[in-house]
């Protein structure tokens, strides 16, 4: 089995069947980022990459917010400490959402992305939860295939998409890996990776057409081989002090009175 055809059967069908999804997506995006707001963005494990995916990176900009935890996602150390075994331990446990958002005082115009391919994580489960109670639209990325597949693990009964007020499909198959060999029992090759990142791009591209349209656009960073090494650095300077002044908007501190 050829993993690139595979690759792109699945980016064909996020294009045919999760486009409007992705478009409303975008709003609800667009609707947070504009007004100066966030959109938070969260996964565990290797849903981490769809994060960075986001911003902060060249072609991006500012307005979501990275809201990763390195103990949950720290997978190159592997074995020993700070191990993956720690990591997808950590994953699972309830609670340790509330702790994450402790930190933060949420209310619209926020909204919420978050990356489960597995749609069974507590920690993207309870942060939906959280989130939706606080009046924060949420968008959840997983794969639908997964649903059906198994039992829930959270204490709720419930998985990500079911906690979603809008769900986005990976369109991957139940177990993420796309090839199957002769001779081998267990199939290689996943596949969450390369839809999560398409679906991420996609939402951005939608996104920036329409903060353009409303003239909300942040600064986009932009390499110096584009727009040449002042006005690159010049973008960098802007999206960084933008973000800054989101983020600061939006950590629970102390109120002066």
């Amino acid at each position: 089995m050829n993993w690139l055809s595979s690759a792109r059967e699945i980016l064909d069908r996020i294009e045919q069947t999760q486009g409007e999804n992705i478009e409303q997506a975008a709003k609800i995006a667009a609707d947070s980022i504009g007004v100066g707001s966030v959109m938070f963005a969260s996964g565990t494990g290797h849903s981490r990459i769809a994060v960075e995916e986001l911003f902060p990176r060249y072609g991006s900009f500012p307005g979501f917010y990275p809201l990763v935890e390195l103990s949950t996602t720290f997978h190159t150390q592997v074995v020993g400490n700070n191990g993956q075994r720690q990591a997808m331990f950590l994953e699972k446990v309830e609670g340790l959402a509330d702790a994450i958002l402790a930190n933060f005082e949420l209310a619209p115009p926020q909204s919420m992305i978050l990356f489960s391919a597995s749609g069974q994580n507590a920690v993207a489960i309870e942060l939906a939860m959280i989130a939706r109670k606080a009046g924060l639209p949420v968008v959840g990325v997983t794969s639908m295939s997964e649903y059906g597949a198994s039992t829930p693990r959270h204490s709720s009964g419930q998985k990500l998409s079911d906690v979603s007020d809008l769900v986005i499909d990976l369109c991957t198959p139940v177990g993420d890996s796309l090839c199957t060999l002769k001779g081998v029992e267990t199939p290689v090759g996943p596949g969450s990776t390369l839809a999560a990142t398409a679906i991420v791009n996609m939402l951005k591209v939608s996104t920036a057409q329409i903060l353009a349209g409303r003239g909300q656009l942040p600064s986009v960073l932009t390499s110096a081989a584009v727009v040449g090494a002042e006005r690159s650095h010049a973008l960098f300077e802007d999206a960084y002090l933008d973000q800054a002044e989101r983020s600061a908007a939006v950590l629970r501190v102390r109120r002066r009175r």
